[in-house]
Formats: structure tokens, sequence, C-alpha cells
């Protein structure tokens, strides 16, 4: 399974904060939850529980910038993704250290943890690969974000 078919241009989004205003691990988990409780047509509340019940178990801030939050709800009967891009970073102590600028979200049902972790190994390998982060870390648009992600998959990098 692609990406891309878990994944809309409606389930991304693209952040531009200011030190003023940074985000937080709170509020990156809620507008990851909005977006995946809008597309899967569950509460956004129960998916939020989800993601902060794991992310209390350990961070998913996997490292370089990447974190990849995910859960899975016993009504569900197929994955969901999110994505928001924060160039400037979020602080959700990740495994290394740094901030992380790429939250890659999944949600799937609670009888599917293979296909889960397939589709978790798939989501790092695609962003294990430093030229797609930074041009990732580039788009303006979450469009933008949704075709990057299209091509590479094409490409079967």
């Amino acid at each position: 399974m692609r990406l891309t078919e878990l994944l809309t241009e409606e389930r991304v989004a693209v952040r531009h904060v200011d030190e003023s205003h940074p985000l937080d691990k709170k509020q990156v988990l809620q507008i990851l939850s909005h977006m995946l409780g809008v597309g899967a047509r569950v509460d956004e509340g129960l998916v939020d529980r989800v993601l902060t019940e794991r992310e209390h178990l350990q961070s998913t801030g996997i490292g370089e910038g990447v974190a990849i939050p995910h859960g899975a709800l016993p009504q569900l009967e197929t994955q969901y993704a999110s994505l928001l891009v924060v160039p400037e970073g979020v602080d959700i102590v990740a495994n290394d250290g740094l901030k992380v600028n790429i939250l890659f979200a999944v949600i799937g049902p609670k009888r599917a943890t293979g296909e889960h972790l397939k589709t978790l190994a798939r989501v790092s390998r695609l962003l294990r690969n430093k030229g797609f982060r930074d041009r990732l870390l580039n788009v303006s648009h979450p469009r933008e974000a949704y075709a990057l992600i299209a091509e590479e998959e094409a490409d079967g990098r």
C-alpha cells in the first residue's frame, strides 16, 4: 500500500511558527488528530487520546527532525495518515534531542497490527532520505508536500 493511499492533500499541513508563538507537542498532536479525525470520520478527541497515550509510552520522535505518532482504534476499517511540516521545528523530545520538523501520523484498525507496522516502516524509509526531508521542509503549500510524496513513491525510492 502506498502512503498516498492513506494520505490526502486535506490531511497535510505546513505551519510556520516564530519564537514568540512556538508550537508544543500537545498542539502538534491536536493538529494531526484533527486532520485524522476528519479523514477517518471519528472523534478527533479519541484520536488525540490514542496518539497522546502512545507518546507517553515513548517519544515517537525517531531523530533527524522526524516523528511518527501512531495508534490504533477498534472502529477503523483501514489506515489513515496525516502530515504536519513545521520548518522551524517543535521540541517533542526526539531520540536525538533535536527539534522535529516533520510529523507523519498514522492511525489504523486495532486488529491490523502487521499492516500498521508495514506502514510505519514505509514512512520511516521515506523520511530516512535527507534529500527528501530537505525538499519537504522547503514546501510552502500542502499540495506541494503531497506531490513530493507521490513523486517519491512513483520513483520507487
